[in-house]
């Protein structure tokens, strides 16, 4: 008897460490899944996995922008593995802003943003400016229709929210709303004007190829 009690109460030990080892793990997955909320409340993003598959004969592997980890990645398909990634219901159609002159995660900012937020129906890019980011395709103008009512300010401070709360997926740099200049660090500067209009500034990525998809 006493020899097989010591192995009892091993196995009960070992019972008992899986139900808190699995206890921990729920805990931490749940702790991963709700991750600390940002000063403004953020609109959703829908993460997506795109669908590898053989390319048709004739057809040539394309350049790809797809929103999967920390940051937009840019993966160059390869010809000799004759594979390409297909459209799948995430894909990002063309949004509010004129994409010309624009680098790729501007691109997708605008995209993003022209799909999350229906609201929006005018989208500035590149224009002359004495600072480098509109001429070189860095930076938005997210134009808020009634910018002065409350529903104007919400909707303002919901983008501003959601481009911090993802800055590391869209590369972005700063956002300019109500005075107020932000960075993904919070607040830290006021007197910025900017009162009609969202402006968002991303790190680039570089200029399009003409072959890259944008996906959620």
């Amino acid at each position: 008897m006493n020899r097989r009690d010591p192995a009892g109460r091993r196995g009960s030990s070992s019972a008992v460490a899986v139900l808190v080892g699995s206890a921990a793990a729920a805990l931490a997955i749940a702790a991963d899944a709700h991750p600390p909320a940002v000063a403004l409340v953020a609109a959703p993003v829908v993460d997506c996995c795109a669908q590898i598959v053989a390319l048709p004969p004739g057809i040539a592997p394309v350049r790809t922008v797809v929103q999967n980890g920390a940051e937009p990645i840019a993966a160059e398909v390869s010809a000799a593995a004759r594979l390409r990634v297909v459209a799948n219901p995430q894909l990002l159609p063309v949004g509010k802003a004129p994409e010309r002159g624009l680098q790729v995660r501007t691109i997708l900012a605008a995209r993003l943003i022209s799909a999350l937020f229906p609201e929006i129906q005018n989208i500035g890019g590149v224009r002359p400016d004495a600072l480098r980011w509109h001429p070189n395709g860095l930076a938005l103008d997210v134009m808020i229709p009634n910018p002065t009512s409350d529903a104007g300010i919400a909707l303002g401070d919901r983008i501003v929210a959601y481009v911090l709360h993802n800055a590391d997926r869209l590369g972005i740099q700063d956002a300019i709303w109500r005075g107020t200049y932000y960075t993904p660090a919070g607040p830290s500067g006021s007197g910025y004007g900017h009162y009609d209009h969202v402006h968002v500034t991303t790190t680039g990525g570089g200029y399009p190829t003409g072959s890259e998809l944008y996906y959620r």
